[in-house]
Order: C-alpha cells, then structure tokens, then sequence
C-alpha cells in the first residue's frame, strides 16, 4: 500500500477523504453479566469476538474465512519479523516540519502485528465530557490510538462519531521534547517527528499495511464511571486498513505508554480476559484479580521484545497420550501469548504430532481438502464431530484443556479444520485456543493464569 503524506497544514487538499458514516450501535446488552472469575475490584469492560452480532463494530458477515487466515498470517510474519529485528521495506514520507512545503523526512516503517480480523473489541471513554468509542484490543501493540477530527488526511469509517479534541475540555497534544514523545520508537518500531509547532507526531504500523499517523496527545480517559488524567494517546490524523469499523487501538503490551502501564500506578500491574464465542460475550478487567483461581505458567524474558508476552510450552496430549515429540522440541522456538492471533502456531515436528495424532483419533470422521494454511481437515462442523481430548501443559504447572471448538474452527459450513499451524521462527498460542478461558496476564508477580469457564 502506497502510504500518505502527513501534510497537516493543507488540509483543504483533502476534502475529497472518505467521510466518516455513522453506524448504528449493536442492539445487544452492553451489561457485563455474572462471569464466575471477576472479583468486585478493578474496572471490568464487555470484550466482542470479532464475528459476534452483538459486536458494537463486526467484521462483514460476508467475509471468507481464508481472509481471516490472510490476515492471522500477515500478523505472525509481523510478529516473525520484529523479533527478527528485521525492517520493513516500506517506507513513509512525513512531513515533519509541518506547514513548510518540502522538508519531506523518508523514515524505515517497521512492522506491528496486524490487527482488526482476529482481534476483539471493546469500548473506551475519552475526553471531558467522556465519549464512548469502540476499540481493537491487542496485546501485541503498546500505543493506544484513534481516529481524530479533522481527519486532515483519511479516516476510514467506524461506528459512531469520530473523536473531535475541540470537544473536550481535557485534551492537550504533546511536545516533542516531552518524554513519552523520546518513548514512541520503543512503543511503535518507528521515528517520531516534530511538527512546526512543536507537536509530537507517532506513526503506528501493522504487518498488514495497515497504519495510523497523527499527533500524540493526552486526556481523560473512562471506563464506566471511572476515570483517569493525563492519559497518553495518538490523536490519528491519516488511518488506513483492515481496522473494522472501529474507532482505533488500545495498546496492552509492555511498555511504557501502554493502557496497563498508563493505568498501572492506580490500578496494579495485571489485566485478565475471556476471548469469547462469536455466539456470546466476554470481559477485559483491568487491576486485581483473584488469585487462587487460576493456574499459572511463569512468563519468559525474552532479549527478542520486550514488550511481548513470552511463555514454554511443556507438553501435549491426545486422548490422553503424549505426543510422539521429545520434551525439548516444545522448546525449539520462543513461543508468546497473543489475543489477536486466530490460529496457534507450533514448532513443526509438535504440529506434525499434534495433526497425525487428532487424525488418527478422528478416524471415524470423514476427512475434508486442505483449506489455506490448515491442512488438517474434517466433513462437519466442530460442534457435531467426536473429537479427542487435547490438552495444552505450560511450565509452572498450568494446562489447557481444549474443547472442541478450542481444538477446531469452521471453516465453512461443511468443513472443520484443526486450529493450528506448523510456526515459521515463531510459536504463537492464539485466541481459538484461549476462548472461554479467564487468562490473567499478571505483570508484577510475571506470569500468566489460566481458568477454565470463563465465559462462554
């Protein structure tokens, strides 16, 4: 994708931008319901799978699900990538000194994990008077964006009103000699740059080409009747992709401008979820938890990116036999936890395992072609088959239990495939395997829970 220029003084040069529609909201209880896990502390918000009706921004009904594996895949070469360290050949051209013709700064755009297809969404308050927006929730990215009036050079459209910084009494951009303007090439993989009148400008990026360029800017941000100051954000003045209709990011990786770290001195470091169904809802709590309800695997340094959740897995079984794989080949690759990854990607020799030994449990079902990158197919839909019990072991002692919807994903309405993939340099635990389980990402005490009934 050929990216924009950032011209934030000719804004006239693009009144032709796609005007932003507003969409009607979901129709759907937006009441966070009894879930067995959340404790009566900390701020608990709904949590949509991307194909939900009652998501306030859903991906197009229509859309097949060999683009959602386009999409899983261009993420987990992003992923591959910045743990690589290796730059993207694309570049942008910023105009840095802004209201100056010329003066263009071409700057390496390096690559996030694309978001959008795969990920959930929830709802965010910005501003004085708060206004609600629906966001992307990705724990692979640390800088929270949205989309900001004017839009001087493209917003894509998104549910609701597109946030207006006039509009809030709260609202002030950021300096380029402020320290979260130094902190944005940690938080995005890019340059920051300065604008004439001294305004910080980010540029977020994603492995899919999609990206968001604008002025970096603080304000009061809510959840339900809570609110917090000073929170630092872009402000996006040029946003293309694969975003849904959502008004941007919230960023829950490890790093400084992140939402957890934003939040973290009044609330703790910790956020849990549950992924749900596309035929229910889940929750994100951000702050405490209850502790002796999960089980825990610790969480793994890492020198690849620090601002990515790494863990080992230790074992697999099938129909309560170990995979036919050394212990150390679980190991073989670093391996993170990731929300908006769909399908689990393994180190080759445990796929390779993993898919002759559900194969062979699945006799009796027959099988169906290779569908995209899932090779390992079945006629039926998932909740109709007779599928074996798998089991995911961590070190420290936590285990997922799969069920079948957590082991297989529809493909079409007369195909199921196993939800994994052989890894490239990378394994990946993504979020078939994580739904309806409460996963508590505990940053202080660095390591990550699991429990079983959720959600559903």
């Amino acid at each position: 994708m050929a990216l924009h220029l950032l011209l934030l003084a000719f804004s006239l040069l693009f009144a032709v931008a796609t005007p932003i529609r507003d969409i009607t909201d979901d129709v759907c209880s937006s009441q966070i319901k009894d879930f067995q896990h959340l404790n009566s502390t900390g701020l608990h918000l709904e949590l949509h799978h991307p194909r939900s009706p009652c998501s306030p921004a859903p991906v197009p009904a229509d859309l097949p699900f060999s683009a959602v594996l386009t999409h899983d895949d261009a993420r987990i070469a992003s992923l591959a990538a910045r743990l690589a360290k290796t730059p993207s050949a694309r570049l942008t051209s910023l105009d840095a000194d802004a209201g100056l013709a010329g003066s263009l700064a071409s700057v390496p755009l390096n690559p996030g994990a694309s978001v959008g297809v795969g990920n959930y969404v929830t709802r965010m308050g910005l501003g004085t008077p708060a206004t609600q927006y629906v966001m992307v929730v990705d724990t692979g990215s640390s800088l929270t964006w949205l989309q900001c009036s004017p839009c001087l050079v493209l917003c894509h459209r998104q549910s609701g009103p597109v946030f207006n910084p006039k509009t809030s009494s709260t609202y002030a951009s950021v300096g380029c000699s402020s320290q979260q303007c130094a902190d944005l090439p940690s938080a995005t993989l890019n340059p920051a740059a300065c604008s004439s009148s001294n305004v910080c400008i980010y540029q977020a990026s994603y492995g899919d080409s999609s990206f968001s360029v604008g002025y970096l800017s603080k304000d009061t941000v809510s959840f339900g009747s809570t609110s917090l100051p000073n929170f630092y954000y872009g402000c996006g003045q040029d946003n293309e992709g694969l975003f849904g209709r959502s008004a941007g990011l919230i960023g829950l990786a490890r790093n400084k401008l992140s939402l957890l770290y934003q939040l973290a001195p009044s609330l703790g470091y910790s956020f849990t979820y549950c992924l749900p169904t596309s035929s229910s809802s889940g929750y994100l709590s951000l702050g405490s938890y209850n502790p002796g309800q999960y089980s825990y695997t610790p969480m793994v340094s890492s020198s690849l990116d620090d601002s990515l959740y790494f863990i080992k897995l230790s074992g697999m079984t099938v129909a309560g036999k170990p995979l036919s794989v050394s212990s150390s080949a679980y190991s073989s690759l670093p391996m993170i936890i990731d929300s908006g990854t769909v399908i689990t990607r393994l180190p080759t020799s445990v796929y390779s395992a993993l898919s002759k030994a559900v194969a062979a449990a699945m006799k009796g079902t027959s099988r169906a072609s290779a569908y995209s990158i899932l090779d390992t197919c079945f006629k039926g839909q998932a909740s109709r088959v007779s599928v074996p019990a798998v089991t995911m072991s961590f070190t420290g002692g936590a285990v997922l239990k799969l069920s079948a919807k957590n082991l297989l994903v529809d493909v079409d309405d007369s195909t199921t495939c196993l939800a994994f993939a052989p890894a490239r340099s990378a394994a990946i635990i993504g979020n078939t395997q994580q739904q309806t389980f409460s996963v508590v990402y505990d940053v202080k005490n660095s390591r990550i829970g699991f429990a079983a009934g959720g959600c559903s």
